[in-house]
């Protein structure tokens, strides 16, 4: 069958010039406007995905197929400029029965132009043609035009949904263009508002608990510069300006005899006037011994000196992955709950604005994962935020479980976090040997968030740094009342 890209190439329709048409109509409505200066940092993730709507709606064209009767048209038409003149009147009659039996839009002018003409020459060949291809020309971009009519309303519904979407979670998960950019891929699922809304429930508890996004704030790697300077660095020329006494028009320092007319004595100018002494002041400024001021000051002037310069070959530390281990166990619930998954939620918002990974993993029975930084990130963190924390504590296993998840090569920078009141059973000595050999080794951080100030110090004692975060009632009270 006869696509419409191929019925474009044949006529010459230009269909980029309407798709561009398209995309520009489509960001110049008003809602967008709005939506934009609301949430700017999302206003340039929008942007970036036009290449692939063009791609889409260039596609979705190449793929279409064209109707049937304009199919026959179109073969009809080629087979009629292949004719000579004398060919094309003897079939004449036959074209003008296949165009009606197309219902094409031409045949009533085509008919006109026979019945005008009772002479069919060169000229008229030409014409008739002519006539006819700018016909199909505009069946052409009429189809075109129907098609990407029909795709900008597509293209408006998903567009809605995900700005929808993005602008209920950009306050909660973005802080800069990285971010935005990050949400609005995530945003491409088909989520419900019921779902999402689970996500800026916690967002509004985080907002509430400012100490949290604190906490969240300082851990992970910091990106910082290791200067390493090189031995033996060779002496390398530099100039400097240096400072020292002049004779420059800085202040008054004392009288001196000179030949400095313009800073003489006012007694000299005196006998300047008068005749009697008038050679014997030309005598005393040939040799320099009219009284005048003595000005002195500083002056800079320009030095080349030698010094050793030592270089220095500067690396930048990347940010590394989280690796979250959550504890789900029954003394975890309520307020610890809460506190947990909004904790967890700060990472994320963390991770999508440094282009980091954020790996969650729940144990208590068993380990359950979730990758929080995904292409469907969204999902998994409603997933995540839906689960109920009434298993038991098994720290053990969350400690294989990220030993194991750290051995691969995209983890080596990770930086684990336990999020626990770490009431529980203290670790064999085999987990506690290989935490010790990745932080040794491989420089791993392991950070503890401690829920609870009754945790056992023995457990916390693997860490290498431990965050303090009391849920207890009094602990609550104290941060609402420094608030």
């Amino acid at each position: 069958m006869l696509t419409l890209d191929t019925l474009n190439v044949m006529l010459a329709v230009s269909e980029g010039e309407m798709i561009e048409e398209l995309i520009l109509t489509l960001l110049a409505s008003p809602q967008l406007a709005i939506f934009f200066e609301k949430f700017p940092h999302l206003k340039q993730a929008l942007t970036q995905d036009i290449p692939r709507w063009r791609e889409q709606l260039k596609a979705r064209l190449r793929e279409a197929h064209v109707p049937p009767e304009l199919a026959q048209e179109v073969v009809c038409y080629q087979q009629s400029q292949l004719l000579s003149t004398t060919q094309f009147i003897v079939q004449l009659p036959q074209t003008l029965r296949q165009l009606n039996a197309v219902n094409s839009p031409f045949a009533a002018q085509a008919a006109q132009l026979v019945a005008e003409n009772t002479t069919f020459t060169l000229a008229l060949h030409t014409l008739f043609l002519q006539r006819w291809r700018l016909s199909l020309v505009v069946q052409a971009t009429t189809l075109n035009q129907q098609l990407l009519e029909n795709e900008r309303e597509q293209l408006l519904t998903e567009m809605q949904e995900r700005l929808t979407l993005s602008g209920q979670l950009a306050p909660v998960l973005t802080e800069n263009d990285a971010s935005a950019g990050r949400l609005w891929d995530m945003s491409a699922g088909k989520l419900k508002r019921g779902d999402y809304q689970l996500i800026v429930n916690y967002g509004e508890f985080l907002t509430q608990q400012p100490e949290l996004l604190h906490l969240a704030e300082q851990l992970g790697r910091s990106r910082e510069a290791k200067s390493v300077p090189k031995n033996d660095a060779p002496l390398e020329t530099f100039r400097t300006l240096v400072r020292e006494p002049a004779t420059v028009p800085e202040q008054v320092e004392g009288l001196q005899h000179s030949d400095d007319i313009l800073r003489l004595l006012p007694p000299e100018l005196a006998t300047l006037g008068l005749t009697e002494l008038e050679f014997d002041f030309y005598r005393r400024l040939a040799e320099k011994q009219l009284l005048t001021y003595r000005l002195q000051g500083d002056a800079w002037r320009e030095k080349v000196m030698q010094r050793p310069v030592t270089h220095k070959d500067v690396e930048e530390q990347p940010r590394g992955p989280f690796i979250v281990c959550v504890d789900t166990s029954g003394s975890m619930g309520g307020f610890n709950e809460q506190c947990a998954k909004a904790f967890c939620l700060a990472l994320m918002r963390i991770a999508l604005a440094d282009n980091r990974r954020c790996f969650i993993m729940l144990f208590s029975s068993e380990v359950v994962r979730y990758e929080l930084a995904g292409r469907d990130g969204i999902e998994q963190a409603i997933r995540f935020l839906s689960q109920r924390f009434r298993g038991g504590t098994d720290l053990a296993s969350c400690f294989r479980a990220i030993i194991e998840k750290m051995h691969g090569g995209e983890w080596r920078d990770a930086d684990a976090v336990v999020i626990s009141d770490f009431i529980a059973q203290r670790l064999p000595d085999e987990v506690v040997n290989k935490v010790k050999t990745l932080q040794r080794i491989n420089q791993h951080r392991f950070h503890a968030v401690a829920m609870s100030a009754h945790g056992k110090p023995g457990i916390m004692r693997i860490f290498d740094h431990i965050w303090r975060f009391d849920t207890g009632l009094r602990s609550r009270l104290l941060r609402r009342w420094r608030r």
